[in-house]
């Protein structure tokens, strides 16, 4: 190459301070303007997937108040619905089952059919037995004819005797088989009643068969089906059954709490108490100490006390945990309940100067502005205005919670 195109080419090179001059921006920056539009760009999708992703709360339920309440206890405990008055109905002898006409569940009266046992042998005695008193009944209307018979040739004897017709031997002999007759006919009543009594024994075998209700009430077991054998003791191992089904007296459903024997001489017989169900918070039952049974548990040192139960109803069943509150008096009329929901007091905050809600519904917080009723029921709040009954609360809501939000409920 020669000189002249050697200096041509260096005349068309443009200069990089030239191009940083006409560009404007220093070269040794762009690494850096780079990284703050990588770093933009990171906070931005960072924001996007906080704002989507579900905010974890944890909720409570806003409730209705409810009238009264266990003032004045002066001792708590806790026990379960017991009956009085529960049995497992068995048969009176061991047989097969050919009819079972109870379900779980279904309410049975006094003397009522429950279920029947194979009947065809003692049927069977039952009409041999029958035919048996039959027959000993025949043999005394016999045994009377001949009697009747027996008494009439005697009369004649007597009346030929008196005449002097026959001999005295004649009317002797007359007598002997009038008194024969009459012997005779109390053997056959002896017959008939021995035959009357084996045709009440084959009755009452006969009605074995038949198991019917001791009393009133619901079963609430069905322990044998159809086929298999029911004896009433426990003989046979596992394919002999020894109950039918099990039958509870509802009527006689009452409490029995263990209470801590350090606390016993606080409880009283006839107390007044109020009953409140695990299953059914809101229900206080009114209630009374019937009796504290004189014993006590050695391994647990409680002392069972029994409480009788004012209200029932079907919502009440045995087995039920029960908390119970001695009261030092009977509690007066309950109050009517005051208007408004329970909440608790942390669900409860403060936005743009309004007392605010977070409630939760198809998994979104909405956020509602309540008015408080200016009043607490125990540690509750009343809110008067707002939110209703069985809505779902935010507790605590965090200050980054806003309307519209996509939570979950932490379990």
């Amino acid at each position: 190459m020669s000189k002249i195109d050697a200096n041509l080419l260096n005349e068309l090179r443009i200069d990089d301070r030239a191009r940083e001059l006409e560009s404007g921006t220093p070269r040794w920056l762009w690494p850096t303007l780079g990284g703050i539009v990588a770093l933009v760009l990171l906070a931005g999708a960072a924001w996007w997937f906080l704002a989507a992703r579900p905010v974890p709360v944890k909720t409570a339920v806003a409730m209705a108040p409810t009238a009264g309440g266990a003032q004045g206890a002066v001792l708590q405990a806790t026990g379960y619905v017991t009956a009085r008055r529960q049995a497992t109905v068995s048969t009176q002898m061991t047989g097969t089952l050919v009819a079972v006409l109870i379900e779980e569940g279904d309410h049975v009266k006094s003397g009522q059919v429950i279920a029947r046992l194979e009947d065809s042998a003692l049927r069977a005695g039952l009409g041999v037995a029958r035919a048996n008193l039959e027959a000993a009944q025949a043999q005394v209307t016999q045994a009377q004819a001949q009697l009747a018979q027996a008494q009439a040739d005697s009369r004649r004897q007597n009346d030929l005797v008196a005449k002097g017709m026959v001999s005295h031997q004649a009317a002797e002999q007359s007598r002997t088989a009038m008194a024969s007759a009459a012997a005779q006919l109390d053997a056959r009543h002896r017959e008939v009643d021995a035959a009357r009594a084996q045709l009440a024994q084959a009755q009452v075998n006969f009605d074995y068969t038949v198991v019917r209700a001791p009393f009133s009430g619901v079963v609430t077991v069905k322990a044998a089906q159809v086929g298999e054998i029911v004896s009433p003791l426990s003989a046979g191992g596992g394919f002999t059954r020894t109950g039918v089904g099990t039958i509870v007296d509802m009527d006689s459903l009452e409490v029995d709490v263990d209470v801590n024997e350090a606390y016993i001489g606080q409880v009283k017989p006839d107390m007044p108490a109020q009953a409140v169900l695990d299953a059914y918070p809101d229900w206080k039952i009114p209630a009374h100490v019937v009796a504290i049974v004189p014993a006590a548990d050695r391994g647990k040192a409680t002392v069972k006390v029994r409480v009788a139960l004012e209200q029932k109803d079907a919502r009440l069943v045995p087995d039920m945990g029960v908390r119970v509150s001695f009261l030092a008096a009977k509690p007066a009329a309950a109050a009517a309940a005051p208007r408004g929901v329970l909440v608790p007091p942390d669900s409860i905050v403060q936005r743009d100067g309004h007392a605010v809600v977070f409630v939760v519904a198809d998994a979104k917080a909405q956020q509602r502005s309540v008015t408080l009723a200016g009043q607490d029921v125990g540690a509750m709040k009343l809110v008067s205005e707002g939110i209703k009954a069985g809505d779902t609360v935010v507790l605590s809501p965090a200050a980054s919670l806003r309307d519209g939000a996509a939570v979950v409920i932490e379990k």
